[in-house]
């Protein structure tokens, strides 16, 4: 049977668009929009750097370069522990927009970087506002930038093209009494907003163990002065939230999980921990329906579940599903992929396998990178 003509030239015209398509793929740097990336802050002092990594099908990491932020990185004192900038959320990525963000805590500045492909142009070195920062929060193109040095400041933004321009009378002290650079322990550990973004939460960690909680005006500033609420355990530190609105913070004091209620009126209530047995849980990222949580003095990585009225439960009869190189801090995991990503101040990336029924299984590890680094974010 002889085709019709006009059949072939649809044919042949979903052919030259298919083609053209691939050929702007390319020309954005090679990826296509379900590859996935892993950025990587080396926070030195002598220059700070953005390493981006490509994920392979397998979920091992690919060196894809190395972007100098035009900042430096700096070190909390006393200068010996895994977590030198001692917070979680210092290198963020923001999808709508494909930027990332990452804080340059010995210059006191922010740098923006725009995503193509798996490159990146540096579009803007901003002050934060305050010293040594540690934490970045976004929601809905508006910023707050979290200085963990002096009274703790925060400093609001809102992104603007690809840049960040300060929201004016926004800044908010924490009232502490750190040193620039700020001792791990006493500095504030993340910024963060609720899930409806009307509120923003900062943890103080050992500076009163609180849970400041911030209102949101319209114009994006906050209430005068947060609420100020005890943490149900000591030492707050990194936070996330289920998907119903609970607050799920890591205490290090007792390495313990706990879940609150974040009220409208600023308060927390109806605290429920579980700790893990292990020492120093910091850092806390949500994989589906489990909660990664770094055990820094034990080099462990440990899991949980948390049941709908709050209560966390270990995975397993330990909760412990890796263990790690020396100084395990920062967690990452690529959006659609079954893939964890655990950073270490002992310069290396574990990579594993998030398994179903919440386990870990050890994919490799990247090394050679420089000891100190803190921040690791993914597309």
């Amino acid at each position: 049977m002889t085709q019709r003509p006009w059949f072939a030239m649809v044919l042949m015209a979903l052919v030259t668009a298919l083609l053209a398509a691939h050929g702007a793929a390319a020309a954005a740097g090679g990826r296509q929009s379900a590859d996935r990336l892993v950025f990587v802050q080396t926070n030195e002092p002598a220059g700070n750097r953005i390493l981006v990594y490509t994920v392979g099908g397998t979920g091992q990491l690919t060196p894809a370069g190395t972007y100098a932020t035009g900042g430096n990185g700096a070190h909390a004192l006393p200068g010996t522990e895994s977590d030198t900038l001692a917070s979680q959320g210092s290198l963020v990525y923001e999808a709508e927009n494909e930027l990332l963000l990452a804080v340059n805590a010995g210059s006191d500045s922010v740098s923006t970087f725009s995503v193509h492909g798996d490159r990146l142009e540096l579009e803007d070195v901003v002050a934060s506002g305050g010293e040594f920062p540690a934490s970045i929060a976004i929601h809905d193109r508006i910023v707050y930038v979290l200085n963990a040095g002096g009274t703790g400041i925060v400093q609001g933004f809102r992104i603007a093209g690809h840049q960040l321009k300060p929201i004016p009378d926004s800044a908010r002290s924490l009232g502490l009494a750190n040193t620039d650079p700020p001792n791990f322990l006493m500095s504030p550990g993340q910024v963060g907003f609720t899930p409806d973004g009307r509120q923003l939460i900062v943890t103080t960690k050992a500076s009163g163990s609180m849970i400041d909680v911030f209102d949101i005006g319209p114009n994006g500033r906050l209430s005068a002065a947060p609420t100020q609420n005890v943490s149900a355990t000591p030492v707050p530190f990194a936070f996330t939230f289920t998907p119903t609105g609970r607050l799920a913070m890591g205490e290090a004091g007792a390495s313990a999980l706990t879940t609150y209620v974040v009220n409208p009126d600023g308060t927390v209530s109806d605290p429920k921990s579980q700790p893990d047995g292990q020492m120093a849980l910091c850092w806390i990222l949500r994989v589906g329906e489990y909660y990664y949580v770094s055990n820094t003095a034990s080099n462990t990585i440990s899991a949980y579940t948390i049941a709908a009225d709050g209560q966390p439960a270990l995975v397993g009869a330990t909760g412990v599903v890796a263990a790690t190189a020396p100084g395990p801090i920062d967690l990452t995991s690529p959006s659609g992929t079954a893939f964890l990503y655990g950073q270490t101040g002992s310069g290396t990336i574990g990579e594993y396998q998030v398994n179903a029924n919440g386990t870990l299984t050890p994919l490799g590890t990247v090394t050679g990178l420089p000891p100190g680094m803190e921040g690791i974010a993914s597309t």
